[in-house]
């Protein structure tokens, strides 16, 4: 992200007062508390960078429902979560951000940069995509863009999207995976990812058993024996 404070400051007379008077409501979705507390830390003294933290939530349901109470004009949106992801906290708030007047903007704040993930939440209507590398004085900067309606990327992955959305030999839906529910994908990319059912289950905060459910029901689906089968499916569909 290599934005500079000119951006969002305004011009006229007046200012450099107009800049300080500015203000934008966030709302940190991560589900690491100590991050929270961190950013927080980070940009949310009010007076000083314009930042005002409204909410905060740990997973899904949460950052749905303090969204929705809150309405703030820019999310702060961790990729993966318990309950659904990103990309479900995305799908369930589609009419806010649709939304014809003060709409609610997401950028993604995350600490992977693989191109699954930063192509899915940008499909799903996050206005940008950074790393959790970034400087707490380019975050203030990449907020207040983000509300003015701009797309904000850190370099390296803005890559990634103009690839994604140049390449016209990818086919755009993937039968296989539309066969699947949100909650067995992402047991299928953990499982891809090596993670032991009960490293999955705690990340999911499901049961042991019920990770084996969703797994036998992927490899059904899907067609695969083991999960050999399913991490070479995975990672030939850049899954993992």
């Amino acid at each position: 992200m290599t934005g500079t404070s000119g951006t969002t400051g305004t011009s006229g007379d007046s200012g450099g007062e107009e800049a300080e008077a500015r203000r934008v409501r966030v709302v940190l979705v991560d589900d690491h508390r100590m991050f929270r507390t961190g950013v927080q830390a980070e940009i949310g003294q009010t007076a000083t960078t314009g930042v005002e933290v409204v909410g905060e939530a740990a997973d899904v349901d949460q950052a749905v429902t303090v969204i929705m109470a809150t309405r703030p004009e820019v999310v702060l949106l961790d990729v993966h979560l318990p309950g659904g992801g990103g990309v479900e906290v995305l799908r369930r708030c589609a009419p806010l951000m649709a939304a014809a007047q003060d709409p609610v903007r997401f950028l993604a704040l995350s600490v992977s940069d693989a191109a699954e993930d930063v192509i899915g939440v940008i499909r799903g209507g996050a206005r940008g995509y950074v790393t959790k590398t970034i400087t707490g004085t380019d975050l203030v900067d990449s907020i207040f863009r983000v509300q003015d309606g701009d797309a904000v990327f850190s370099p390296r992955l803005a890559g990634f999207v103009l690839d994604a959305f140049a390449s016209t030999d990818a086919p755009p839906v993937d039968e296989d995976m539309d066969r699947l529910t949100q909650r067995e994908r992402e047991v299928l990319r953990l499982i891809a990812r090596g993670y032991a059912y009960k490293e999955i289950a705690k990340q999911l905060f499901i049961s042991v058993k019920t990770v084996e459910s969703h797994v036998s029901a992927v490899l059904r689906k899907l067609q695969l024996s083991n999960r050999h089968e399913l991490t070479r499916w995975a990672t030939a569909r850049r899954l993992v």
